[in-house]
């Protein structure tokens, strides 16, 4: 295994505070905090490196402002791919956990926490995600780390399914959503809160990264573009000096850092411009807040208002200000109630809050709060928005004024027409939605278009989904505005829906123009737009819609099994020449020469047979024999086959790998991100492989064929999903450049509903073949925080047990006892067990030195030796029964 280095102050600092927790003296350290282990800030991602792009902003808060900022990693990415090695699964997670370590150290973030969930490939669906990781354990840890270490304000990815999105992002975040109303409720994980004696804790503010687009400048922090107007989006500008750094802006430090995730790529990151006017903005949406803040602040530090810092009209620290309302929907002309809330820590005579509502719009109630105090006060106002009301998301702002200061606080409904009308969306989208509702942040829905794809020349169903809000039945006609090129089998369709209820209409529509351009290449960016308008007594209702079109092709049988020798010869592959030319990510070709391809697919009675044609003009990195995976860090081909043709993700499909050729000469296949992965030869027996690699080199043509039987369920003829990518790289780094193929748009690798459709004329499925696919095979081999030194440092120097787990009970406890002794290049320590569990000790100095594991049957003392003779002896224990307990000491001699 790689030896993980650390810069030796950075190894000092981290051993130092460990030890002095252990009880051991370590010289001169660093005061710790009051509450080891307890944050302002908390970061939850998926990853490492996930934290990246708000790096500048945490380091300026903890700079400027001396917020404690820490993260949550659900994962230690042993998923992704490695462009320094050839570790994968654990030991890629701790190679990339220090890199981590590494690059937030840079913008003073000390602890990062892991919940050691299993990286198992990009996948834009969070559904496979949670199924993985496992819902409630995975929400039970984030929610037993916010209570730990009792964060003010929280920030997570975008946990929307927009275009491209990994699902593990997506999850992440809606984890620390959850947590973050999870944890403040005493109901929620009882266990917790009894018999591990955690404390609710109520965060204050919580965010998701993005939600705006701004010039470069100081200027970004008030001029952006927020793709919504009902949620409060700040800006935080990068060009910010560091004088701890020298001067520096943030944005220099924060690629700095970034360029310590070498394993991913990033060492090679592009200087940022050296004038900070060129630079822009780290963007923030909040997704909910408690709090009171000021409206409107572009301050840097607005985001930490009423949480960190006291709200600026001097409510103090420790109030609650926020609103709710009886639905997030609302109708014209017909009213709703919004209820104000408000509590204290400290008592706040003569509590008034007021509603501050659009132009028009009616608003009845006191607003009387009468003394704020540790019990919560509420007002109650009635609004009603005007008949003819624009539809759209409105923001409903609150006031409250008390003797001692004041506040604001936000809050967005949606002014609906009496009936809706939307296009059906994806499976992922129709989950979000629901998501977002049961969670209690309903704004967070509706944010995503509505697409579906039709296959080019071809028809197929499309549902408009009904929703009758109003009190009376109502009846009107839906009609699909299609543009050029399409046709529906009516121009419009009736309905009648009762009150409060549901319904829809289907149209059958059809391409009618099969020269329109498919994948990315059509409409705009993809989407061919249209339009779904609903009318009915209490108005009209007009929602968009997308169609993307993906190319198609019918693929005959071949007269005999073409031999797999890497070339074509005459009549092997009947059928249509496929077109894999197209860009879906990276850098553009400059030349047909550069990068472009071909291929050509025809089947037998018991296998697919692919042939691929690649032109260009310089290879890439050439691997290792022993380094057949990650397909995309260099030259190679990815051909994916979703046998039903209709695999909501990848987990149901089949997806491979094959590189032109490794350092022996030979090419390789292996599967990747799909129903079950590993080497070629193993998950996909019976797959043969040629290739010919040009000299002088100028392309290379791979030859595949692909049994039937290797594939996760039987071939629909009709309607078989089928995309290939060609990845190009120029490089000698183990990175990219350039993606190419048939059925093209960003993260489509990850998106079975948008590969192209073949059909199969005449094929009958091999005998045995299952008609739904067998359940995935994921990996589940996560690197596990007891073996991480430096996870193990962390945890005896806050407190804060490993893996967002509980701590071990003293009844069934292990811990250093004295001072190791070293010689003759080990350590020997005395363990000293107060119950059974396992122990893992490791030796680490910057770098793993040595390890080994202990199984304690019984209390009692007992002395262990371990290679390694520098740095520090961590030892970690997991109690049976659960929990953990993490020791440290300095070793000498």
């Amino acid at each position: 295994m790689r030896r993980l280095a650390l810069p030796a102050v950075l190894s000092a600092a981290l051993a130092a505070s460990a030890i002095a927790l252990a009880g051991v003296p370590a010289g001169a350290q660093a005061a710790p905090p009051p509450r080891p282990g307890e944050l302002d800030v908390l970061f939850v991602g998926a990853h490492p490196d996930d934290e990246a792009g708000g790096l500048s902003t945490y380091g300026q808060w903890n700079e400027f402002d001396g917020a404690r900022v820490g993260v949550l990693t659900v994962t230690r990415g042993e998923g992704g791919g490695n462009a320094v090695g050839t570790e994968e699964g654990p030991p890629l997670g701790l190679l990339r956990e220090n890199e981590e370590r590494r690059a937030v150290g840079r913008a003073g973030v000390g602890d990062v926490h892991y919940l050691d969930k299993v990286d198992f490939y990009y996948t834009v669906s969070a559904p496979l995600a949670d199924e993985a990781w496992g819902h409630d354990e995975s929400l039970a840890k984030v929610v037993r780390l916010v209570r730990q270490t009792r964060p003010k304000v929280i920030v997570t990815m975008e946990p929307a399914p927009l275009p491209g999105q990994h699902g593990h992002h997506q999850q992440a975040a809606r984890l620390a959503t959850e947590a973050y109303f999870a944890a403040a409720d005493a109901g929620r994980f009882p266990d917790q809160t009894g018999r591990e004696r955690l404390r609710p804790w109520s965060t204050g503010r919580l965010f998701h990264t993005g939600g705006a687009s701004g010039p470069t400048g100081r200027a970004c922090a008030k001029d952006f573009t927020a793709t919504t107007q009902a949620a409060p989006t700040y800006g935080v500008w990068t060009g910010r000096a560091s004088a701890r750094n020298g001067g520096k802006s943030w944005a220099q430090v924060e690629r700095e850092a970034q360029r310590t995730y070498v394993s991913q790529g990033w060492g090679g990151f592009a200087d940022v411009p050296a004038d900070p006017e060129r630079l822009g903005c780290d963007y923030f949406t909040q997704i909910h807040s408690r709090v009171p803040y000021t409206l409107g602040d572009t301050e840097p530090t607005a985001m930490l208002e009423g949480a960190l810092r006291p709200a600026k009209g001097g409510l103090p620290l420790g109030t609650e200000f926020f609103l709710t309302t009886e639905a997030f929907g609302v109708n014209a002309g017909r009213a709703f109630t919004v209820t104000a809330h408000a509590r204290s820590q400290r008592p706040l005579p003569g509590g008034k809050a007021a509603l501050s509502v659009p132009s028009g719009w009616t608003v009845t109630g006191s607003g009387d709060l009468g003394t704020i105090g540790s019990r919560e006060r509420t007002a109650t106002f009635t609004v009603k928005p005007p008949a003819g009301t624009p539809n759209g998301r409105v923001r409903l702002a609150g006031t409250l004024t008390t003797a001692r200061g004041s506040g604001q606080t936000a809050t967005p409904v949606e002014v609906r027409p009496g009936v809706t009308g939307a296009q059906e969306p994806l499976p992922r989208v129709a989950d979000f939605d629901a998501w977002a509702g049961k969670t209690g942040v309903p704004a967070l829905s509706g944010r995503m278009k509505r697409v579906l794809t039709l296959a080019s020349g071809k028809s197929r169903q499309i549902r408009v989904d009904l929703a009758n809000t109003t009190g009376s039945a109502q009846e009107g006609t839906v009609s699909a505005g299609l543009p050029a090129g399409f046709g529906a089998d009516a121009p419009s369709k009736p309905y009648r829906l009762a009150a409060g209820a549901k319904g829809s209409v289907t149209f059958t529509v059809t391409n009618t123009d099969a020269s329109l351009p498919t994948s990315n290449q059509g409409g705009a960016g993809g989407d061919y737009d249209f339009t779904v308008t609903t009318t009915s007594a209490s108005g009209t209702d007009t929602q968009k819609g997308g169609l993307e079109l993906v190319p198609v092709a019918e693929l005959p049988k071949a007269p005999t099994a073409p031999v797999v020798d890497g070339k074509e010869e005459p009549g092997e592959y009947p059928g249509p020449e496929l077109d894999l030319s197209r860009v879906w990510e990276g850098t553009a070709c400059d030349s047909a020469a550069d990068c472009s391809a071909t291929g050509k697919v025809t089947w037998t009675g018991d296998a697919l047979h692919v042939l691929v044609e690649v032109r260009d003009d310089k290879r890439g990195t050439v691997l290792g024999a022993d380094d057949c995976k990650r397909h995309w860090r260099t030259d190679a081909v990815e051909i994916t086959v979703d046998p039903r043709g209709d695999s909501e993700n990848t987990s149901t499909t089949f997806k491979t790998g094959v590189f032109p050729g490794m350092a022996d000469g030979r090419p390789c296949f292996e599967r990747d991100a799909d129903q079950h992965q590993g080497p070629g030869e193993q998950t996909a027996p019976g797959m043969r492989v040629a290739s010919t690699v040009n000299a002088p080199y100028d392309g290379y043509v791979i030859e595949t064929s692909i049994p039937f039987a290797a594939l996760p369920s039987a071939v629909d003829p009709a309607r078989m999903g089928l995309n290939i990518f060609v990845y190009d790289s120029d490089t000698q780094d183990k990175v990219g450049q350039t993606r190419i193929g048939w059925s093209t748009w960003g993260g489509v690798q990850g998106d079975p509903y948008r590969w192209g459709l073949v059909s199969l004329p005449g094929h009958t499925p091999p005998p045995g073949m299952p008609g739904t696919p067998e359940p995935p095979v994921l990996p589940a081999d996560a690197a596990a925080s007891a073996g991480s030194p430096e996870s193990i440092i962390q945890a005896a120097r806050t407190g804060i047990p490993l893996a967002a787990g509980p701590a071990a009970p003293p009844s069934r406890t292990a811990r250093i006892a004295g001072r190791p002794a070293v010689s003759g290049g080990a350590v020997t320590f005395r363990l000293a067990a107060t119950g059974p569990g396992t122990a893992y000790a490791h030796v680490w100095d910057g770098r793993l030195l040595g390890t080994r594991k202990i199984a304690v049957t019984r209390a009692g003392t007992r002395t262990v030796t371990v290679p390694g003779a520098s740095g520090v002896l961590a030892v970690a224990f997991e109690a049976k029964g659960g929990g953990t307990a993490s020791s440290v000491a300095r070793l000498s001699g």
